[in-house]
């Protein structure tokens, strides 16, 4: 039987957040949040967007307790202000899934504290985050985190002697930020386990599933554009089609602890969200401790009760 938005069961007085919600599979994945009863936060990098985000889904469900808050990933600082905004409203957290991302950027750009933007954005600020974050995890009844990996971290590899990319390249960049998310979901699985943490982490990927993040991808023009609406014609799923896995791994009672769930189709591009393929490289366990030690280092943060 197919996974649908049909299978979420109520998350009632459930708190969500979802990062980069402001569009595509994160706006999805909040709109059946949201309609599932949760009060989702929309953490968006621009606050139009965000807040257009939030108009729509309350337009769709009547009632539904969605907000905006501002969150800069590529700003270490904004992801310790938007943290402790948070904390001062909510006492506990139960859902958080770290979606935005960026993909393949043409030249290499660094953020705010000088990270390679892909690196940065799409792991280190999530890794920030969930630290940050994590004392509110910890409180929560039977908290979630899920984190979006991709199909590209099947060509990732962690290159410890240059993570910044200071010799850029744009796919090998975005496939080392994936496959470093799916290693911190299956590394959090592993230390909540050990530690008692009571924390069900997981990873998603969407397939092919057409999104901003393919129109804003490296040579955004219409020579790439044309190829990308044709593959997505024959091999690829709408962006709600997409979401469902992270749905499946953030909501279902039948979802397993460090588990990577996808689209079970050809490649995995399209199809009925289940159990997706990982790696050897993600599973690396010597690699796995050494990029937890690192990202310490360079965000600062650990993860502390």
């Amino acid at each position: 039987m197919s996974y649908s938005t049909a299978d979420i069961p109520s998350q009632a007085q459930k708190f969500a957040i979802v990062t980069g919600a402001n569009s595509g599979l994160g706006y999805d994945t909040a709109l059946e949040l949201a309609r599932a009863g949760a009060e989702v936060v929309l953490a968006a990098r621009n606050e139009a967007k965000g807040l257009t985000a939030a108009a729509a889904i309350a337009a769709q469900i009547p009632g539904a307790k969605v907000t905006v808050e501002l969150l800069d990933l590529a700003s270490l600082a904004s992801v310790a202000s938007f943290a402790a905004r948070i904390a001062e409203t909510h006492a506990s957290l139960d859902i958080l899934v770290n979606n935005a991302g960026l993909m393949a950027l043409p030249t290499r750009q660094t953020t705010e504290d000088g990270f390679e933007m892909q690196f940065g954005v799409n792991y280190l600020g999530h890794f920030a985050l969930t630290a940050r974050l994590f004392p509110l995890l910890r409180k929560a009844p039977a908290p979630r985190t899920v984190q979006l990996s991709s199909i590209a971290h099947r060509s990732g590899r962690i290159d410890f002697a240059d993570l910044q990319g200071t010799n850029y390249k744009p796919w090998k960049a975005y496939g080392q930020s994936k496959l470093a998310m799916l290693i911190f979901a299956l590394e959090l699985q592993r230390r909540s386990d050990a530690n008692g943490w009571n924390i069900l982490s997981t990873a998603a990927h969407p397939g092919f599933a057409k999104t901003e993040l393919i129109a804003n991808g490296p040579g955004s023009n219409w020579l790439v554009e044309f190829g990308s609406n044709l593959v997505m014609g024959v091999l690829g799923q709408s962006s709600a089609a997409g979401a469902l896995p992270t749905l499946l791994a953030a909501t279902s009672p039948q979802a397993k602890p460090g588990a990577y769930y996808g689209p079970t189709g050809f490649k995995e591009m399209k199809g009925p969200a289940g159990l997706a393929e990982i790696r050897p490289q993600a599973l690396d366990l010597n690699t796995a401790q050494k990029l937890w030690e690192v990202s310490e280092q360079l965000t600062g943060v650990k993860f502390i009760d």
